[in-house]
């Protein structure tokens, strides 16, 4: 199975604008992606970044600059006609809360599409072994992930998972770090000056200073 992480490397995150300056949006990008890279180290597997530019990392980089969804379509036509496709996963990089026992329960589950919903109706990691499936990350994607599969005449199996489901978009996200991880991005977070509060019964992150 390759596993491949799409990365946007040029201005990254910014719906965390009214917390986090360019450069620290960045820094946090990456702290979630070594977090993400780490986990899929973890199952045995060697990870491959798709990213829109370079990056400093160790790690295998394709680079697309094209939107998400054909640059990792593209990824999904690799294989070749005459053979099996080789099995696809497809986990996104802001998955600051993903372990490598999360991970191993999205490669291990049988189907010829695995989706992994996000909040909202994403789709944040998701394994395809079936020729034909592409993807279509705009708007509630799951849905359309489902209804593609059924196009295309493949089985669609769920994991319904916390930690594969909770990416980190915006700024309410932070406190899902600061509670459930210990690694690069909560490092991060913790450094920065964040920390827990609680307002009016609500867990949030708050920066020291505001």
């Amino acid at each position: 199975m390759q596993v491949v992480v799409p990365f946007s490397a040029n201005d990254p995150k910014t719906r965390l604008a009214d917390i986090l300056a360019p450069d620290e949006r960045r820094e946090f990008s990456l702290s979630m992606l070594e977090d993400v890279l780490s986990a899929i180290r973890a199952t045995g597997r060697e990870p491959r970044l798709l990213t829109t530019s370079a990056i400093d990392i160790d790690a295998p980089q394709t680079v697309d600059s094209r939107p998400l969804t054909p640059a990792v379509n593209d990824v999904l036509a690799e294989g070749k006609p005459t053979t099996a496709t080789e099995p696809t996963a497809i986990v996104m990089a802001d998955l600051a809360l993903v372990t490598p026992d999360a991970l191993e329960r999205l490669f291990s589950t049988s189907g010829d599409v695995v989706l992994a919903p996000g909040r909202g109706g994403g789709t944040n990691a998701l394994v395809s072994r079936h020729d034909e499936f592409r993807v279509d990350y705009h708007g509630t994607s799951y849905l359309d992930h489902r209804r593609i599969a059924g196009d295309v005449g493949a089985s669609v199996t769920e994991v319904d998972s916390h930690r594969l489901a909770t990416d980190v978009d915006e700024s309410s996200d932070l406190a899902e770090v600061l509670i459930h991880s210990d690694g690069s991005a909560c490092r991060w977070l913790r450094k920065a000056g964040f920390s827990l509060s609680v307002t009016e019964g609500r867990v949030a992150a708050s920066r020291d200073g505001t």
